[in-house]
């Protein structure tokens, strides 16, 4: 009977290929380099190929390497997915589960969320990553995210999807300026007005777009915002306005700032925030279940 690769050498060796470095990678699979090393090399005389070039400058996979990687991911998810339904037929709501955010929902929800899931699942161990909606969506498919909350519009492709709310859009602009006396404004309110993005890569940049129907503003390129509050921060200062969610207007993000709110007309469109999960995930009640709670918490 031929041998066959273990889970830990497979652990180790996509350990070493995401960080291209021996001594990262033992460090992160809490293991001596010597012993990190001793088991690629063990993998290596199992399989009969090299899957690492050794240099004293650098380690670099062999396309082999690379493709054994890839699917030691599958095995080592599927592996996973063993123990989460050995799990969940004692209790769904247990165990380790790895959610993913964006930056521009996790700040404004998940102080509030935390502790109701908290109180709602005390044997569910949540571990939390920031991220932008493609990357989270990479992390989820090879099987380092259970999960992901995100928000909607983005294109998904073997996604489970729960929306767990609607989340409006209003124009922030200076205290003063000509906009902030109207109860409400559409897009063809800000034709001529220097409007304010986040950059390229951020979700909610679209979102944004849409909820204005942007046609006439003047698209500030000569800055494109990181984060909500760098925007709001420039729009006190009077360098344009620009357009905030609802969930970040209830955390005070505009506190002490000398602006005013004006909600966008009501068939403006709306980004839905979703909770998002592998379609062949084995843990499909645990996701409905912390949907459900999600959902209730957002409403409240």
């Amino acid at each position: 009977m031929r041998s066959l690769p273990t889970l830990r050498q497979l652990r180790f060796l996509v350990a070493v290929v995401d960080r291209l470095h021996f001594g990262r990678a033992a460090e992160f699979c809490l293991v001596s380099q010597s012993t990190l090393s001793a088991a690629i090399q063990e993998l290596e005389d199992v399989l009969g190929v090299a899957l690492i070039e050794r240099t004293r400058r650098s380690v670099v996979p062999t396309p082999v390497g690379l493709e054994v990687a890839e699917r030691a991911r599958a095995v080592l998810r599927d592996a996973e997915d063993l123990v989460d339904v050995a799990m969940a037929v004692h209790d769904p709501m247990s165990g380790p589960l790895h959610l993913g955010v964006i930056p521009t929902v996790g700040p404004f929800v998940l102080p509030r969320l935390l502790p109701e899931l908290w109180q709602a699942f005390p044997d569910l161990k949540i571990y939390l990553r920031e991220e932008q909606s493609a990357p989270l969506l990479a992390r989820l498919g090879n099987g380092q995210l259970d999960a992901v909350l995100l928000a909607l519009p983005f294109h998904t492709d073997d996604i489970e999807l729960a929306v767990v709310a609607s989340d409006r859009f209003s124009l922030v602009v200076p205290k003063g300026h000509r906009l902030a006396r109207l109860k409400a404004v559409s897009g063809t309110d800000l034709v001529g007005e220097e409007v304010l993005f986040l950059e390229d890569g951020h979700c909610m940049r679209e979102h944004a777009l849409a909820a204005c129907a942007f046609e006439g503003g003047r698209r500030d390129n000569a800055f494109a915002g990181t984060s909500l509050l760098t925007l709001v921060q420039m729009v006190a200062s009077g360098l344009g306005v620009t357009l905030v969610p609802q969930t970040a207007i209830d955390t005070g993000l505009l506190a002490a700032l000398d602006v005013a709110v004006v909600p966008f007309v009501a068939d403006a469109p709306a980004r839905q925030i979703a909770l998002g999960w592998r379609k062949a995930s084995s843990r499909k009640e645990t996701f409905r279940r912390l949907a459900e709670k999600l959902r209730a918490c957002l409403d409240a």
